[in-house]
């Protein structure tokens, strides 16, 4: 079976900029209910589930019977990208990548400041729901990207270091339609320690 990540943090923790009520029902009923569905629908696929981690799992898509195919995407989409989002946010985060994490960053966007910039446009210009992505490919080079819905980049063979989650369940307790006001806060407790520790895996 597949679960939730343990919430490194108490609901509160992130505020001001996420509030606790949105954590909450965030974590505990539509991050839940991905697990509650995607554990349902691979019933009877203990091959599946026995041999591969929900990142390979989605990673080898293709090794899904297609007739629960999309729907392993949408579900276990639904737990990975929210376990990763959850992961990366921090009350005490590091601001700053450093060291060789850092010269891919430059080497891509040509600064730091660069990169916030184009993940923030990004992820506010995401038409409906989905995320802004930062993902590498197999050779470390760092990308740009935007998912609909619960579409995670592993389908697509690359590996998502941060999600920003521009769902409406994610910020419209607290910032209601102001989607920028969410994706410009998020920064403040967006965890970059983090952020390279999946860069470095």
């Amino acid at each position: 079976m597949y679960d939730k990540i343990q919430l490194p943090y108490s609901y509160d923790a992130l505020e001001p900029y996420i509030d606790a009520e949105t954590v909450n029902i965030h974590y505990n009923k539509h991050l839940q209910t991905y697990v509650n569905n995607l554990n349902k629908i691979l019933e009877g696929y203990d091959d599946l589930v026995n041999k591969y981690t929900l990142k390979e799992l989605l990673f080898n898509i293709e090794k899904v019977p297609k007739r629960i195919r999309q729907d392993v995407i949408n579900q276990g989409g639904g737990v990975y990208n929210h376990n990763l989002y959850f992961s990366i946010l921090s009350p005490n985060p590091t601001k700053c990548p450093t060291g060789k994490f850092l010269n891919e960053i430059n080497k891509a966007f040509g600064s730091f400041d660069k990169l916030k910039k184009n993940l923030t446009e990004a992820s506010i210009k995401q038409f409906g729901s989905g995320y802004g992505c930062l993902v590498k490919d197999k050779h470390g080079k760092l990308m740009i990207m935007k998912t609909p819905n619960q579409n995670c980049p592993l389908n697509e063979k690359l590996i998502p270091i941060l999600m920003i989650d521009v769902w409406e369940h994610a910020y419209y307790l607290k910032y209601k339609n102001l989607r920028q006001n969410y994706v410009e806060n998020i920064w403040n407790v967006i965890d970059w320690a983090k952020v390279e520790e999946y860069y470095n895996k």
